[in-house]
């Protein structure tokens, strides 16, 4: 009984522990979505409340986190090895930074939502990327300034700061190329919002 009942608790452990983990085969938004079922209807509510598509809201996600629910910037290291501060508060889904996701929750009524739980992390993106929209004129399918403008901040992007990084410039194509896949592979795979 007390072997049951322990390799009850490891399957019980393991299963919880998995959920934490990436899901495989992030390139492709249908295997994403049958492994993790559940991100379908937060997905498709932050669709709805925020008129953002899933396909840039997951591509955010994929290119910010890697759809890990716990990550953070690398610390910086001193000598090497010696670990520093991290370069800035970012956590979670949506990497969202300490300021930009304090106002969200004051602004929306969300005190309890946490940046490593996806359904908060998804809305809080399709939040941010609707305020881009209304502040800055960027069309609803724009994803190379929506992500530029995520990346650096609204003031950020304003100023220019995105084109004094390469790299960034570069990046950004990629998450371009995410979306576009995205969009093309949920059009076969993503089950309308229900009524």
């Amino acid at each position: 009984m007390k072997r049951l009942a322990a390799a009850g608790a490891v399957l019980l452990l393991s299963g919880c522990s998995s959920l934490s983990l990436p899901p495989r085969h992030a390139d492709d938004a249908c295997r994403v979505l049958a492994q993790r079922p559940q991100w379908q209807h937060p997905l498709l509510s932050a669709e709805a409340r925020w008129q953002v598509s899933p396909s840039i809201i997951m591509a955010t996600v994929y290119h910010e986190s890697s759809f890990r629910p716990e990550a953070r910037p690398r610390r910086i290291r001193y000598l090497g090895f010696i670990p520093g501060p991290r370069p800035s508060s970012a956590y979670g889904y949506a990497q969202a930074i300490d300021g930009t996701w304090d106002e969200y929750r004051q602004r929306e009524g969300r005190g309890y939502a946490r940046r490593d739980d996806f359904a908060d992390a998804v809305d809080f993106i399709g939040w941010y990327h609707q305020g881009t929209r209304q502040s800055m004129g960027a069309a609803a399918d724009d994803m190379r300034m929506l992500y530029l403008t995520y990346h650096e901040g609204r003031n950020g992007y304003r100023a220019g700061r995105h084109l004094q990084k390469p790299w960034l410039l570069a990046y950004t194509d990629k998450v371009v190329a995410t979306e576009a896949r995205y969009r093309e592979q949920l059009a076969s795979c993503l089950l309308p919002a229900q009524p």
